[in-house]
């Protein structure tokens, strides 16, 4: 079967394990092509020659979106609560995301929450050059920085930033957002995706980043950053534990210097 862009595929020579989406179809010039993958439920991107993809039953990508939708709908029952007596004012959330998907169901899900969020659809290689602009004109208190990631070589050369897809981009944004706000007193960032280059992003300013066990995380990972840090008080600090506790993979997907919390709380009179 002829494969192209937008079918739901998985790799033969991994045994199928993950499920993708076809992003590009390149053709090479000795007659041969390849594909560019983008995870359906992980923020990982990867490339296979156009032999070694599958297309997927049907039924099998419904089951994806069915189990992303079921986890968005759990933690917005367990975590939305309603307050009697007071208001609470979330930090505002910026949220760049390299894939146009994830950017749909993030901005359902901070509109669900009750979260104050703008969620832009940039390609991982343009977030630097439009990361101040959007600063200037959104002034959040957050900001998320992700899409797809992978390591070109996994388990190798963990301190080169060419074994990454999209690290580098990562590190830009980051860099050219501490130009906007030099801390996370002003502003907290995370970046990264699917086995991003962790100790680098820190370096390059982030207060939370991706992923130091270089592994792949969730779709709602950087969401339940950016959630937590935006409904914790002012006064209060959010620490690297906190978050690991509400993501599956741990520390070892998310971890990070940690912030201040971003919201304030109002009492109202009775």
């Amino acid at each position: 079967m002829k494969i192209k862009k937008g079918d739901f595929v998985a790799r033969k020579s991994y045994k199928k394990d993950i499920l993708f989406i076809v992003d590009k179809v390149i053709q090479l010039s000795n007659g041969k092509s390849y594909v560019i993958l983008k995870g359906v439920t992980i923020r990982i991107e990867a490339d296979a020659p156009i032999e070694d993809v599958e297309k997927v039953e049907e039924s099998r990508v419904i089951g994806a979106e069915e189990r992303i939708e079921k986890t968005l709908l759990e933690r917005i029952k367990n975590n939305k609560t309603e307050h009697r007596n007071h208001i609470i004012k979330t930090g505002k959330i910026l949220h760049l995301d390299g894939d146009k998907r994830y950017s749909e169901k993030s901005i359902r899900y901070y509109k669900k929450m009750g979260l104050n969020a703008v969620v832009k659809n940039i390609s991982e290689s343009k977030q630097p050059i439009m990361v101040r602009q959007l600063l200037e004109t959104y002034k959040p208190d957050i900001l998320v920085i992700t899409g797809h990631d992978a390591m070109l070589k996994n388990g190798m050369n963990y301190s080169n930033i060419y074994n990454y897809r999209n690290s580098r981009n990562f590190i830009y944004t980051v860099k050219e957002a501490r130009k906007w706000a030099r801390s996370s007193n002003k502003l907290v960032i995370f970046a990264g995706a699917c086995q991003s280059f962790f100790e680098a992003l820190i370096e390059a300013g982030a207060d939370f980043a991706s992923s130091p066990g270089r592994i792949l995380i969730d779709f709602i990972d950087p969401l339940i950053v950016a959630e937590k840090v935006a409904i914790t008080d002012r006064n209060k600090f959010v620490s690297s534990y906190e978050i690991a506790r509400e993501i599956k993979e741990g520390e070892k997907g998310i971890s990070g210097i940690g912030a201040m919390g971003k919201s304030n709380k109002y009492v109202t009179k009775m």
